[in-house]
């Protein structure tokens, strides 16, 4: 569905209406020594009170702003619109991206925020709400407060700094894919989640090299990244926007030389 302008600026309003919604459900929580379910039978795949009071309550202003909007989230799944004739639109939310981080006292964590317009993510906010910074980005522009945010050039792996939140998201193969690139680049840095991408974003990072991600855990990410000016896609360049494997550049030189190693 396309989106005015005029809709537009009222959908990222009320993107930030959500983030603080969001933030003001978690922070009571942060390094108060809450703890954590384990959503997985294998491993360790933590769910907390903030996770799911900040979905809920952003819901909850979704329900009322626009019921004919669908909802997609990591703790509570899809929700198409209540109201017949759907706008196409879905908000697609992560509260906590980083839940691992958060029960540490990390500030490597943050709430994802995008509009998909049923082709794409138009839309990105990533909130961190105890460091109080908040990225956003569109197909044009990223900002993060009231700077403007670029990538930085970088043509060549061996002088890149790349990250990657854990060397356990991988499966073996990946795993030996992965450490033959990373392995060559001048700095390697594991841990961040969203907050790498947003490092990317704001030219300080190089790549972020990943996989088993989810739409929830990605989405947002793709205009923060795109209108900084670097590249988002799957290891093999395709769409990234459902999640799996997923390769960030700030530079378009060395997303096509990490295209053509990680597919070898």
């Amino acid at each position: 569905m396309a989106i005015d302008a005029t809709d537009f600026d009222e959908y990222l309003h009320f993107a930030n209406e959500l983030a603080d919604a969001a933030a003001a459900a978690i922070l009571p929580h942060f390094r108060a020594g809450s703890g954590a379910e384990n959503k997985s039978a294998q491993g360790f795949d933590p769910v907390t009170a903030a996770d799911r009071a900040a979905e809920r309550a952003m819901r909850a202003l979704i329900r009322a702003r626009y019921p004919r909007h669908a909802i997609l989230g990591e703790e509570e799944g899809k929700e198409d619109g209540k109201l017949a004739g759907s706008d196409g639109l879905t908000w697609v939310l992560d509260p906590i991206d980083g839940t691992k981080a958060f029960l540490l006292g990390l500030p490597l964590w943050g709430t994802l925020i995008a509009l998909n317009d049923g082709t794409r993510p138009v839309l990105g906010l990533m909130n961190q709400p105890f460091t109080r910074e908040r990225f956003v980005g569109t197909a044009q522009c990223a900002w993060n407060g009231g700077h403007v945010l670029h990538t930085r050039p970088c043509a060549q792996l061996p002088d890149a700094h790349v990250m990657c939140t854990s060397p356990d998201i991988f499966d073996p193969a990946q795993r030996a894919v992965f450490d033959a690139v990373a392995g060559r680049a001048r700095l390697l840095r594991y841990g961040g989640d969203c907050y790498a991408y947003c490092m990317l974003a704001s030219g300080l990072v190089d790549a972020v090299i990943e996989a088993g991600l989810q739409p929830w855990d990605v989405q947002a990410l793709v205009p923060i990244i795109e209108g900084a000016g670097g590249v988002i896609t799957a290891w093999d360049g395709g769409d990234v926007q459902h999640g799996g494997t997923v390769l960030a550049c700030g530079d378009a030189r060395l997303h096509a030389q990490l295209v053509r190693e990680l597919n070898t």
